[in-house]
């Protein structure tokens, strides 16, 4: 049990825990929980209310070197598995998550304040990769490959390339550590794992049922910290073979440059800004659920997100009137209210970015057709907003927006 229930200001939803072991406030290496350097550690709040949820382990640089020990260690005897070994870890990892879906939806919900709908559905698909790469850990084939030379036969063969890095967002907490952490381990590679320290509590939570399906001590390790001592660390060993990172365009850049010294493979998925285009032949009220869908899933805090909506002349203004109405009935409230749909942001850095782009786009000639303040639900919600006729110089249309917001123009 984590010795968080015994603080008598701790958060009153935790009570709502069928597995009080799913909440871990110590990094996992090694197969064992692990504490902070001197005991230090950070809070974990509810960006819904503010109210603490954990305090978990802070580690240091020379505690991720641990972890790649452990990592290095485990690295053989895992890949030496069978294939079909590893698959029966892995299917055992996925059908734990699945039988825990609750009690991880609610630690989601209570880190990230995604709506306790969203959190159910992002635990199914967070399990949907594992299931995935389970079955491909048995299907990693030889290939012939057409030689150059007379008499020649060349064979390419798939082999595990040993520890793998991994950095995870806090808007995804739990799907997109297993997209990563799955290949690599149905592919043979160990994983040391650093999630967001905003959102630690899902991977954790992740790693207690990886010990309970039986991967073995050193072959998933968590590291909780500070980013830039974890990652750091991580990028300059040159055990670490490969580095997954998931996040924003100018961090990916400081890890592309970290890693450059030791020649990693590098995986990375950075900022998006996506558009959404509604030509005169749809059909508009079906394309206003896709926009709805598309804008304000994760309360807008997707790098998928819709945010800039080109509509073409003929149909603009019906579109724009049934969009508007669509957003003005979303309810916003913290994700464990009941029907809720817009949840609170996940910190003050990113209501000031939307207001900010709000600000700009109106005074460049955009019309706010609802929405564009702050609501009243809380310091870190802000109110689903629909901006019209938006330039395209207009900081909305040219940067990533990672809120509840969204711009839309006529072509």
């Amino acid at each position: 049990m984590s010795a968080h229930f015994a603080r008598p200001d701790r958060h009153a939803a935790l009570d709502r825990l069928t597995d009080r072991r799913m909440l871990r406030e110590l990094a996992y290496v090694d197969g064992h929980w692990t504490a902070g350097d001197a005991g230090q550690t950070f809070e974990v709040s509810d960006p819904a209310t503010g109210a603490a949820i954990a305090w978990v382990s802070k580690l240091n640089a020379d505690q991720t070197s641990i972890a790649v020990d452990a990592a290095v260690r485990a690295w053989p005897a895992w890949r030496a598995l069978l294939p079909q070994e590893r698959t029966a870890r892995l299917r055992k990892w996925y059908e734990l998550i699945l039988a825990a879906k609750d009690d991880l939806a609610l630690i989601m919900t209570l880190e990230q304040g995604k709506p306790l709908s969203e959190s159910r559905g992002e635990i199914e698909y967070a399990a949907s990769f594992i299931e995935w790469y389970a079955e491909e850990a048995k299907r990693l084939n030889a290939e012939n490959v057409t030689s150059h030379l007379s008499g020649a036969e060349m064979i390419v063969r798939r082999e595990a390339i040993g520890v793998v890095g991994i950095v995870t967002p806090w808007n995804f907490p739990s799907a997109m550590l297993t997209r990563k952490a799955a290949a690599a381990l149905a592919a043979g590679c160990t994983v040391v794992a650093h999630p967001s320290s905003e959102t630690p509590l899902s991977a954790l939570a992740l790693a207690e049922l990886a010990d309970r399906a039986g991967i073995p001590a050193g072959v998933f390790n968590i590291v909780t910290g500070d980013a830039a001592t974890v990652v750091g660390r991580m990028c300059k060993d040159p055990r670490v073979r490969a580095l997954s990172f998931t996040g924003s365009t100018e961090i990916g850049r400081l890890i592309a440059a970290q890693c450059a010294p030791t020649m990693k493979t590098l995986v990375m998925e950075l900022g998006g800004h996506a558009p959404l285009i509604v030509f005169a032949d749809a059909d508009i009220d079906r394309a206003v659920d896709i926009a709805i869908d598309a804008k304000f899933a994760t309360s807008g805090q997707d790098c998928l997100a819709a945010n800039r909506i080109y509509v073409e002349r003929p149909i603009h203004a019906a579109f724009a009137a049934a969009f508007a109405m669509r957003i003005s009935k979303l309810k916003v409230a913290p994700g464990l209210t009941e029907g809720v749909d817009i949840g609170p942001l996940m910190h003050q850095r990113a209501v000031q970015k939307v207001e900010e782009q709000v600000e700009d786009a109106v005074a460049r000639g955009a019309k706010c057709a609802v929405g564009g303040k702050r609501h009243d639900a809380g310091a870190l919600f802000y109110e689903p907003t629909l901006l019209l006729n938006v330039p395209e110089d207009a900081l909305i249309m040219r940067e990533e927006t990672f809120g509840p917001c969204g711009g839309s123009c006529r072509i």
